[in-house]
């Protein structure tokens, strides 16, 4: 039996993955039935939003102690959306809870790499959620 027939058997959600000029999966999602365009990093611990796509998908933005660090940069200011809805091709989950952080240097990096501009990365907190499965060869997210 292939991975694929396993996992849709057991309930799981097929989501296309698209493989980036900088090495990143990208995806589609929904947050708030809004769509918009993330990239999926299995080493971010919360999903996060770009300070300039709160108002895209309308989310109530609350000041957050956290600060965020990653991708050559550290300590920086952070604001949280809470209860928000997740849309993946189908999966859906409540309650999501959203970092917002200023996302230019990924931005930047990767249309120096001529891929396209992100809203977001979906992190470790929701492919948790889902159980996921990446199944790297196939360029395929499977969420539960």
């Amino acid at each position: 039996m292939s991975l694929k027939n396993l996992l849709e058997e057991k309930g799981y959600y097929r989501i296309k993955l698209k493989y980036t000029e900088t090495n990143h999966f990208e995806l589609t999602a929904k947050i708030n039935k809004i769509e918009g365009n993330f990239i999926l990093d299995t080493g971010a611990s919360s999903s996060c939003v770009g300070f300039d796509a709160i108002s895209h998908f309308k989310l109530l933005a609350e000041d957050s102690e956290v600060r965020a660090a990653g991708a050559g940069a550290t300590n920086m200011l952070t604001q949280i959306a809470q209860q928000n809805t997740l849309e993946i091709k189908g999966w859906k989950k409540k309650k999501i809870d959203l970092v917002l952080f200023d996302l230019r240097h990924v931005n930047e990096a990767l249309v120096s790499h001529k891929a396209k501009k992100v809203h977001g990365i979906i992190g470790a907190d929701v492919l948790k959620k889902g159980r996921a499965v990446i199944d790297y060869k196939n360029k395929v997210l499977y969420l539960k």
